[in-house]
């Protein structure tokens, strides 16, 4: 496994988040089901390592991946390749990793505070650049979630928040929301695109991109590169 810090390749492109200042590579790394499943440790750090030589400098993974163990083999093999945090970019898929009234889907305050620290300690890290709510929980008031989601990144246990298969009314609704009460807003939505899938992000999404700035990141599910 390589342990080189360097990071410089001229062959990759990278953009803003949307509006936000972090830059990331246009093509991302994400584990899903491989990690745990199909890789170990040795062979994820190999996979990690070699994307990260090619310029890549987008992390992705979530707490329901493998039922935690996806984050604990990210954990080591970050761990074990010591970057320097100012070159990575880690996002993190808030799923709901237990089961009972506020585990699987939901977006309470409960679940949300909770869940971020069980990944941060899986991670070995004292902060995700990004995390994600999955999917819009309609028996939390959005408000709820925002405020939440704003006291994650003041406890600075994240940098920034975004959305992942939220309709565009649902992403407009929680912006406007922190807009009013001066919170951190949603920067990026994550959805559901490919060639069988695109309309939402050609079409639903489109005021959203050129009225607030929302991005969407690399690697828009389904594939990612990995």
């Amino acid at each position: 496994m390589p342990l080189s810090t360097a990071h410089s390749n001229p062959t990759m492109n990278y953009k803003r988040l949307g509006r936000a200042g972090l830059k990331v590579s246009e093509l991302s790394f994400g584990s899903w089901v491989t990690y745990g499943n199909q890789l170990d440790t040795k062979a994820a750090g190999e996979c990690m390592a070699a994307a990260w030589d090619m310029g890549v400098n987008f992390f992705d993974n979530a707490e329901v991946y493998a039922n935690g163990e996806s984050e604990r083999i990210m954990g080591e093999v970050l761990k074990k390749l010591a970057w320097p945090r100012s070159s990575t970019s880690s996002p993190q898929v808030l799923l709901g990793i237990t089961d009972g009234p506020n585990g699987k889907n939901t977006l309470n305050r409960k679940y949300l505070m909770q869940a971020i620290d069980g990944s941060l300690g899986r991670l070995q890290l004292d902060h995700v650049d990004l995390v994600y709510c999955h999917r819009a929980d309609p028996d939390t008031p959005i408000e709820e979630t925002v405020w939440a989601m704003h006291d994650i990144i003041r406890q600075g246990k994240a940098l920034y928040w975004g959305t992942s298969e939220w309709s565009a009314s649902e992403i407009m609704a929680a912006w406007q929301i922190a807009e009013r009460h001066h919170l951190a807003k949603p920067v990026v939505e994550q959805p559901q695109y490919n060639l069988f899938h695109r309309k939402r992000v050609e079409t639903e999404y489109r005021h959203l991109y050129n009225d607030i700035g929302m991005a969407s990141p690399p690697g828009a599910r389904w594939p990612r590169a990995c």
